[in-house]
């Protein structure tokens, strides 16, 4: 790992110990362990967003990517079905496009 992103991940860690409720730097440090393969750090990251902070719909998403990664397909599906109404509740089509266009991914592949 660089020294760079070693950096990003103790500063985003030092941010949420101040703030344990801080959505948006837990989904970053989730990203950054993703990126350096360490899953396990980053599942369980993205999974206190989602019980925490239902409504910070990116988490559906890459939550979803993560449990494919893994052959949780079941859980995937589930996923994207949440995270789908949320983004349109939040009005963020783009979002709900990404949910439905991976649903229909994981469905088709599911069926083969």
């Amino acid at each position: 790992m660089n020294k760079e992103r070693q950096s990003k991940i103790k500063q985003l860690a030092r941010q949420i110990k101040k703030n344990p409720k801080d959505s948006f730097s837990k989904f970053a440090l989730a990203l950054e362990f993703r990126k350096q393969g360490a899953f396990g750090k980053a599942r369980i990251l993205f999974e206190d967003i989602l019980k925490n902070d239902p409504d910070y719909i990116g988490v559906y998403y890459h939550l979803g990517k993560l449990y494919e990664m893994h052959d949780r397909l079941s859980d995937a599906r589930k996923m994207y079905k949440l995270g789908i109404p949320k983004a349109e509740q939040q009005q963020k089509l783009r979002t709900k496009s990404e949910l439905q266009e991976a649903l229909q991914h994981l469905e088709f592949e599911m069926d083969n």
